[in-house]
């Protein structure tokens, strides 16, 4: 009987755009393990990321951890969702590196709902509470600008969703 190879699920989208529900909805799979970026982030790094490049350093760092580990999970038969942000070609391109060293199935979903949805949720999320960070409006506006969707020949898996 042939075995399921494990799969690793990325994420596509600006600042929420839905990102962490598909991830969490993705996550219910038996057999898969959810990674949340912001989780680890806030727990590691909540004090040090005040602006956009604090970020780019704290999440260089926890990529430096998480992907060794992200590998080993999937070369032991674990699925993975990785709720980080693909958000852009090193991103993803750290991404890919993870795919080719585990040699294993991967979907790329892109998640593009138009940007007033994304800041209506956004300050629902800010006024829950439940999120580890709140995203102003503008930060939101300047983190967008670094958004680039994947393109072709960055050879993923691409599934989109419709929002």
């Amino acid at each position: 009987m042939p075995t399921k190879k494990p799969t690793l699920h990325l994420l596509c989208g600006k600042i929420a755009a839905g990102k962490s529900t598909l991830a969490a909805h993705l996550s219910d799979a038996d057999g898969t393990v959810l990674i949340v970026e912001d989780d680890w982030l806030a727990a590691l790094y909540a004090d040090e990321m005040a602006t956009a490049k604090d970020y780019v350093r704290c999440a260089s760092n926890l990529r430096d951890i998480i992907g060794p580990h992200v590998v080993a999970l999937l070369n032991t038969g674990v699925s993975v969702v990785l709720d980080f942000q693909a958000n852009t070609v090193d991103s993803r391109s750290w991404m890919r590196a993870l795919i080719d060293q585990a040699q294993s199935d991967h979907q790329l979903h892109v998640l593009v709902p138009p940007d007033e949805v994304c800041l209506a949720r956004l300050r629902k999320r800010n006024a829950s509470g439940d999120h580890p960070f709140a995203v102003s409006e503008d930060q939101f506006h300047r983190f967008s600008k670094y958004f680039v969707p994947p393109a072709p020949n960055e050879g993923f898996n691409l599934v989109f969703h419709d929002q």
